[in-house]
């Protein structure tokens, strides 16, 4: 592994300035929904945990449901345009989910609807994101890109978090959501501004284009042996991170003071693991994604031991870390190695086998955890990440799979280059 020689900042290319401050913005406002949503739902008359269960649920489900229709359309027309979209849908709403909390009149079959179509945006943007950034950034650069992207949404989503707690205290749920509809639609006039080359694409049915996008999928075995892995990994860290921590810290670590400096000390990790990962070469990208996973165990094997809570919190930060070098290394290996035709399809498979056991991860947790207690719970979760990337390092491919040589890139370097003939301004 080495750290690669100073280039020219990335911070020159408008193109790239732009995506990155679209990101940044969209994504602090989340950090204020993921704090909000539950406020605003807990806060109306008649509200209880099943009601929040259900809004939340309503905005999770079709993420994992349509993720699949957002590659089909993303590699169909400009992803540019498909993101903007998606932004619209989620400002109009977030912006629905706020009246109705300020009026007080908030129907839940209303709630759930709009936080269907908060969820369907989400579906419809992270394909079309994960494809459009080798359009943007020259192939020599993706990886320094993809690490600068991580920086800034981390910081971003850290700061929403932070901030998201102090502005429900002082205006109220209800305007932190507006907040977050303001945010996606300066996202939006952000991402329109973009021009960035795209080859045309050939007319087929949907189901056609998803068998052509599996086709690309199945035929890598390092590309679908870690998204099985993940698929295990994610679950066990949903179970982590959503039930058997807090309870955790709850019965034996102080409560939610200690489980907020843990969770902190993740989120540091990630802004410091994206920086380091956006400068380090390394000729088995996989190879080195997957060993990085190996530390997610060590804080879940230390809450299940009940450690004091700085030593949780430095494993905490260490796995921070290696979970963005995990992430830049493996955003930037499919970017390199899949055709830019088919890239978000690829990325919505992904997307959905990672994902696909992380509502079980959540929806067993509690069950297990009174069966057989919290600390044996956590020893599961730490030993399914442990077997899960023990046998993925079992594949050649991800062993072997080498950092193919540099090309020139597609992508527009300057804000004033002209679309080839041929090809169409993306936009």
């Amino acid at each position: 592994m080495t750290v690669s020689s100073v280039e020219a900042p990335l911070w020159r290319e408008r193109q790239f300035v732009l995506l990155v401050c679209a990101r940044v913005i969209s994504v602090l406002g989340n950090g204020f929904a993921k704090v909000a949503l539950a406020f605003a739902v807990l806060s109306l008359p008649g509200a209880s945990a099943g009601r929040l269960s259900l809004v939340v649920a309503c905005q999770a489900l079709p993420q994992l449901v349509f993720i699949l229709v957002g590659g089909v359309i993303a590699d169909r027309m400009s992803r540019s345009r498909l993101m903007v979209s998606a932004d619209v849908l989620g400002a109009a709403a977030y912006a629905g989910l706020a009246a109705m909390v300020l009026t007080g009149y908030a129907p839940l079959t209303a709630m759930c609807l709009l936080a269907v179509a908060a969820g369907t945006a989400t579906a419809l943007f992270a394909p079309a994101m994960d494809g459009l950034v080798p359009l943007v950034v020259a192939a020599d650069r993706l990886q320094r890109a993809n690490g600068l992207l991580r920086m800034g949404t981390n910081s971003s989503l850290l700061l929403g978090l932070a901030l998201s707690g102090v502005t429900v205290a002082l205006v109220g749920a209800g305007w932190a959501l507006a907040l977050n509809a303001a945010s996606f639609v300066v996202s939006g006039v952000l991402t329109a501004r973009l021009r960035v080359v795209t080859h045309p694409r050939k007319r087929q049915s949907g189901w056609a284009d998803l068998r052509e996008g599996w086709q690309e999928f199945a035929s890598r075995q390092w590309l679908w042996v870690v998204v099985c892995q993940y698929a295990i990994v994610v679950a066990a860290l949903n179970a982590n991170i959503g039930v058997l921590g807090p309870l955790t810290a709850e019965q034996h670590l102080g409560g939610a003071r200690a489980w907020s400096l843990i969770v902190g000390a993740q989120a540091m990790g990630t802004i410091a693991g994206a920086g380091l990962a956006s400068r380090v070469r390394v000729k088995r990208p996989i190879l080195v994604a997957v060993l990085c996973t190996f530390p997610a165990a060590l804080p879940i094997a230390l809450l299940s031991a009940e450690a004091p809570v700085w030593l949780i919190a430095a494993a905490m930060f260490s796995a921070g870390v290696t979970s963005d070098v995990f992430g830049v290394l493996w955003a930037t290996t499919i970017q390199r190695e899949i055709p830019e035709r088919a890239l978000s399809r690829v990325s919505s498979y992904d997307w959905f086998g990672s994902l696909a056991f992380a509502p079980l991860g959540l929806l067993v947790a509690g069950p297990v955890a009174a069966a057989v207690g919290t600390g044996p719970a956590l020893a599961g979760c730490a030993a399914l990440i442990i077997l899960a990337t023990t046998t993925a390092l079992s594949s050649p491919q991800v062993r072997t799979l080498r950092t193919a040589p540099e090309t020139p890139s597609i992508a527009t370097t300057s804000s004033n280059a002209a679309p080839p003939v041929g090809k169409e301004a993306e936009g």
